[in-house]
């Protein structure tokens, strides 16, 4: 499986996202046009219908034995999925019984059609509730059973209410092992939120391609184990819809990946500047390490004079220069071999941060301001972003990221959508954002955007964001645009970070990147063969 590049440009333009293929996330909108482009190219609404709902009888018959089975279905198209899925279960020997929100006279087109050919008898949800212990606990059913949750899917956008959000109560309070068609109903399928209660799925099956609530979080937790499966749908939709998101996977920036190359050298695998402060500085020190570590071909630390003796004595293979003013620290920058600067980790809070911050973006390097060289310039966020440019990388957290972005907290139409927020923060600054989080979201400020799922909570340890940091500072210095590096920096740092798994802590996270580092090259290898 390959994948082609989203170009190697920083100003890069939308249009190129249209030739991706793997791993494209759909909006609950784009994948209603994925629908129906298929259905203008001859492909009917039955049969996309059909191949859903055996696509989710199969996923169910591979994981489970068989056993009692309870099919929710909703008034639309999920619900009619789940009408297709009964009819096949029930074909293998399963005990179904099915219950539909509404009347059977209130369902059109193809989710009629799917219900005229369920062979059984068709409750409510009002008798689910009613008749709980029958229904939910298998009173005269022979045991608890499995629930197939084919009430809305991802195109819910108002909250849960009467006997849905009842039955989804009644399910959850049960502990009852659930299984979504397309999206646990009450995540929303866009933003990951919960529209005041949905169920915990144990599996969801979707079709054609996840979509961002899959992964923003708290969706991600409701889904649990996710199946992405084939309708149908012909891949080259994709080039008319054009998505602007994927899941942060390799496919979508390995083939640019910056490997050492047979004839290079120290000096072409670049040269990055990490600014250290002179009090706190584990976090310089560790942002250092791991831009050496992810292949940059030297890295210096710039520290204030009086902190000389702490970074010469802990770091061998890492050059140290002490600056004493802003004159030495001009003296740094005039180097242009010293070609990615990373400004924040453990600085100080400082109008010294603020001055060496205006001066390296002054310069045109690639460059990464993270923590304070971020919440330096809160309240003066428009000093910052008239001197960003798509070679800058902003990597905030949550509070930087409030203090730097107030407008995109509070604006109701972005703060409970964190790909939204992220989207519009590297718009309105004109930088690459990495919004970090468990569901980090790296945004471009041409409307790119990647989810990145692979981090573990082990992460949530002090210095982490330090090397993601220097993951990005030592791929910027390698060359890679600031999108993929980013991209590939958060991937990375996540992969590290499963390895290690339980009593992580930040100094681990460089000296797992070997074993990550073999493993993508392998994988390179492969998709080039």
């Amino acid at each position: 499986m390959t994948v082609s590049q989203s170009g190697h440009s920083d100003s890069g333009q939308r249009d190129t996202m249209a030739r991706l293929r793997e791993p494209a996330l759909l909006s609950v909108a784009e994948m209603a046009r994925a629908d129906a482009l298929a259905i203008a190219g001859g492909i009917s609404g039955a049969a996309l219908m059909e191949a859903a709902g055996a696509g989710v009888a199969r996923a169910i018959l591979d994981r489970w034995s068989p056993r009692p089975v309870v099919v929710l279905c909703g008034p639309g198209n999920n619900g009619g999925d789940g009408f297709v899925a009964a009819r096949y279960l029930a074909e293998a020997g399963w005990p179904v019984r099915l219950a539909l929100l509404g009347g059977l006279r209130g369902l059109r087109g193809d989710a009629a059609s799917a219900a005229a050919r369920w062979p059984g008898s068709v409750g409510s949800l009002a008798a689910v509730l009613a008749e709980g212990s029958d229904w939910l606990d298998g009173a005269t059913a022979g045991g608890a059973p499995l629930v197939v949750d084919a009430l809305f899917g991802a195109g819910l956008s108002r909250p849960l209410e009467g006997s849905a959000r009842a039955v989804v109560e009644a399910v959850t309070a049960r502990r009852l092992p659930v299984v979504a068609v397309d999206m646990p109903s009450g995540v929303h399928g866009d933003t990951g939120q919960v529209l005041g209660a949905a169920f915990h799925a144990g599996l969801t099956v979707t079709f054609f391609r996840k979509k961002p609530g899959h992964l923003l979080l708290p969706g991600r937790s409701h889904c649990g184990v996710l199946r992405v499966i084939g309708i149908g749908i012909p891949g080259s939709v994709l080039d008319e819809i054009a998505p602007a998101a994927v899941e942060n996977d390799p496919e979508a920036w390995l083939a640019g990946f910056p490997w050492p190359h047979a004839d290079g050298h120290k000096f072409s695998r670049g040269h990055a500047l990490v600014v250290g402060g002179g009090r706190m500085t584990g976090a310089a020190r560790l942002a250092a390490r791991a831009a050496l570590r992810v292949g940059a071909g030297l890295v210096t630390v710039a520290c204030p004079a009086e902190a000389f003796p702490i970074y010469a004595t802990a770091l061998v293979s890492i050059l140290v220069e002490p600056v004493a003013d802003a004159a030495g620290f001009a003296n740094l920058l005039a180097d242009a071999r010293r070609n990615a600067v990373l400004l924040g980790p453990g600085a100080g809070v400082t109008p010294t941060l603020r001055r060496q911050v205006l001066a390296v973006l002054g310069t045109d390097r690639a460059t990464v301001l993270d923590a304070d060289a971020l919440t330096v310039f809160a309240g003066a966020a428009g000093t910052l972003f008239e001197r960003l440019t798509p070679r800058c990388l902003l990597t905030p957290h949550g509070g930087e990221f409030a203090r730097l972005f107030p407008a995109e907290v509070t604006d109701p139409a972005t703060s409970a959508d964190k790909l939204a927020r992220a989207r519009a923060a590297a718009a309105r600054s004109g930088a690459v954002v990495v919004l970090k989080g468990a569901d980090t979201v790296i945004a471009a400020p041409d409307g790119r955007a990647a989810i990145n799922a692979n981090a573990p909570p082990e992460l949530a340890t002090a210095g982490a964001g330090d090397v993601l940091a220097g993951l990005a500072v030592g791929l910027m210095a390698q060359g890679l645009p600031t999108f993929e590096a980013a991209s590939a920096a958060v991937w990375l740092h996540g992969e590290a970070a499963s390895g290690v798994g339980p009593g992580l802590i930040a100094e681990d996270l460089p000296e797992a990147l070997p074993r990550v580092l073999a493993g993508l090259r392998t994988r390179a290898e492969g998709v080039k063969r």
